[in-house]
């Protein structure tokens, strides 16, 4: 549970958690020696909840008020085009890149965007090592894999979540802020996974866990939420992840799944945190 609201010993909240169970928003009441507490069990309830006491303050009576069912809200709606410049970007280059590789047939142009050139002679790939990608200047290839996508599945649903947590965070934080999480975690995920597999590798997917995970520890280390996403998002990735080590995605057909960098990604996200919360100091900003 996330704490929501501090309100004086002597305020009689019964008739406002009346209501919040009646919305089932699941909550407690604590007390301290100097005042009340009230927490949320889902982050998603929080600015729901400051609301609604805010009226109860004001006069309104809450007899008929009920809050949206927790079960009925959807993802968090999606920013005006105009507050997301750099998520645009990245869905316009992810797009442009993938087609330009044909999903990955068209190897000789998959080449020029690879971590590392490479070169496939009957069944043997050959291709440069890091410190020779770095000699020869080519340093965008540190970041170019996670615009390849060799399917239109991959790409709708990196994008999607590009869209809506991305959209979200650049929005409410910055661009600077996304942009930052952004590099970090694109290259450390195709870093990683360059030493895993080769250069045979693309996708936005490391990013994407490094944006989960960022939002999901966001959240719970703020009174206000930002991002509001399902509290169950984070052990939906987290079985994803581990369903890929074990080799099941790959069994049920969905391909080679670049497992390294999405481990990579998250760990990425939740380091992220403390720069996060530096990139925003003074912005005042909430959701």
């Amino acid at each position: 549970m996330i704490p929501v609201i501090e309100v004086p010993l002597q305020l009689d909240l019964s008739e406002f958690a009346a209501c919040l169970w009646r919305s089932g928003v699941t909550h407690r009441v604590t007390e301290s020696e100097q005042c009340q507490v009230i927490w949320v069990e889902n982050p998603a309830d929080a600015s729901r909840v400051q609301q609604l006491f805010t009226l109860w303050q004001s006069g309104e009576p809450l007899e008929q008020v009920v809050l949206e069912p927790v079960n009925q809200r959807r993802l968090p709606a999606a920013p005006p085009l105009r507050r997301v410049p750099l998520t645009l970007t990245l869905a316009a280059a992810s797009v442009a890149i993938s087609l330009l590789i044909g999903f990955g047939q068209q190897l000789d142009v998959m080449g020029l965007f690879s971590f590392s050139p490479f070169s496939v002679s009957g069944n043997t790939l050959q291709y440069a090592a890091l410190e020779q990608v770095l000699l020869s200047g080519q340093l965008w290839r540190l970041w170019t894999p996670i615009f390849m996508h060799f399917s239109v599945i991959h790409i709708l649903f990196n994008l999607l979540w590009v869209w809506i947590v991305g959209g979200k965070m650049e929005a409410t934080q910055g661009t600077r802020s996304l942009l930052g999480l952004v590099l970090f975690s694109g290259l450390m995920s195709n870093l990683a996974q360059f030493w895993v597999s080769g250069p045979m590798f693309g996708g936005m997917s490391g990013v994407v866990f490094a944006l989960i995970a960022y939002s999901w520890i966001w959240d719970r280390q703020v009174s206000s939420p930002r991002f509001g996403l399902p509290p169950a998002l984070m052990g939906l990735l987290m079985f994803w992840l581990v369903l890929g080590f074990t080799g099941v995605l790959e069994g049920v057909g969905l391909g080679a799944i670049a497992n390294t960098a999405h481990l990579v990604g998250l760990v990425c996200g939740l380091a992220w945190l403390p720069v996060g919360r530096w990139l925003c100091r003074g912005k005042g900003t909430s959701v």
